[in-house]
């Protein structure tokens, strides 16, 4: 018999700007996981003894970063030597894939309480710095139709219709919402500061967004992806896999892209026993997760089809949702699922989304669920869908419920 598994809480640090003179630039992937791990114990009052193992998502864990960090991040947060910890990587999937593996452990009853997450400092160790061979090697890159994902993201945008217009106006509705939400105080409530080794606050507040973006300094960005189209070839291999699609028109730019950025999320899942022996009150259920393969040309549509799955297996219709939380990777990605479902703006990203607050990999999809359930709570509705596509042509899926 399955057993159900609860999310008790959930927090994130701020995202700092993934460069060199991002505030978070001195705080290593380390520190930034063991602040949301440190925060999830302190503020629960939790004895780790109970924590059966802690899960973490990071993309390149390499250098500073690897070496299993939520094994070290653990240690690092006060946890003691007991407990256990184990890094993994779906791209960025990862961090809701962390929350989805910790899940499915205490729904088989083999663990009864584990923190998940994840981290990444894009700033310190920088994209692709993992390597692999999907990119590199023909046996791999030939037959899964590789290509830079900015070209994939403008793919999409042309087989289902997308303008330049079009992306640019949910860029600009992404920045205001964000702002917007950040005014209201709708992320006061999870985001947790990240301070230096003397305890000076490094960054409290999400820096990679500007409020003041408008259509018209959109416009004056030239897109981003189409020399890496038109003059590297995959415009060709784009239009190999998808004959039906003339030519390629080249819309994404980094306004209208997720932004590189530096953050780590965290979120505490138990059984119902486990929680309220911890003094605990469970604050939303784990209704279904899933994964897909999805067409690794389009790559990013992986939304739509593993969206399809998960609600077939919790037995539920897009009506059923409430709130959904689909990571803003680039622009056509989010208009993607909406047109696939018709899924209206006031259910979508409502307080913004990775074009305007950053993407940090291994870490946003923890960061999407811990948004959905607060805003859950903020507005008394019951269900949403996160979701995020993946590199090479993946999705992931997660449902939660209000209790």
């Amino acid at each position: 018999m399955m057993t159900d598994a609860f999310i008790y809480d959930a927090v994130r640090t701020p995202r700092g700007r993934g460069k060199p003179d991002g505030s978070l630039h001195e705080a290593t992937a380390l520190h930034l996981a063991a602040t949301a791990l440190a925060a999830i114990k302190d503020r629960n009052g939790l004895d780790p003894e109970r924590i059966d193992d802690v899960v973490l998502g990071c993309v390149d864990p390499v250098g500073e970063a690897g070496g299993d960090i939520a094994r070290a991040a653990a240690i690092v947060a006060g946890y003691g030597h007991k407990v256990p910890g184990v890094q993994i990587n779906r791209f960025c999937a990862s961090g809701l894939d962390a929350v989805n593996f910790a899940s499915a452990q205490v729904m088989s009853g083999q663990q009864r309480m584990a923190v998940a997450g994840g981290v990444e400092s894009m700033s310190r160790v920088g994209i692709g710095a993992s390597g692999g061979a999907w990119p590199m090697d023909p046996a791999i890159a030939i037959p899964s139709y590789f290509m830079p994902q900015g070209v994939s993201a403008d793919l999409i945008a042309t087989k289902y219709g997308f303008s330049r217009t079009d992306v640019d106006a949910y860029a600009v509705k992404s920045q205001r919402r964000a702002a917007a939400a950040w005014d209201a105080g709708r992320f006061a409530k999870s985001v947790v500061p990240v301070k230096d080794v003397n305890g000076i606050t490094l960054l409290d507040r999400d820096e990679h967004m500007r409020p003041s973006t408008d259509m018209q300094s959109l416009a004056s960005l030239k897109a981003s992806f189409a020399a890496m189209g038109e003059q590297g070839g995959f415009d060709a291999v784009g239009i190999d896999a998808h004959p039906e699609v003339e030519r390629i028109d080249h819309v994404h730019h980094a306004g209208n892209s997720s932004g590189i950025v530096d953050g780590a999320a965290a979120v505490l899942i138990a059984d119902a026993q486990t929680g309220k022996a911890a003094g605990l009150k469970p604050r939303a259920r784990v209704r279904a997760f899933a994964n897909v393969g999805s067409d690794p040309a389009l790559m990013l549509t992986g939304p739509v089809d593993v969206t399809k799955k998960v609600l077939a297996r919790a037995g539920m219709s897009i009506a059923d949702i409430d709130l959904f939380e689909v990571n803003e990777a680039f622009a056509s990605v989010v208009l993607r699922f909406q047109q696939a479902f018709g899924v209206a703006d006031d259910r979508i990203n409502v307080n913004g989304g990775a074009i305007a607050l950053g993407h940090p990999l291994g870490a946003t999809g923890a960061m999407l669920l811990g948004t959905a359930l607060d805003e859950l709570e903020r507005t008394g509705k019951s269900t949403a869908l996160i979701t995020l596509c993946i590199g090479a042509g993946m999705g992931t899926a997660t449902i939660i419920e209000r209790v």
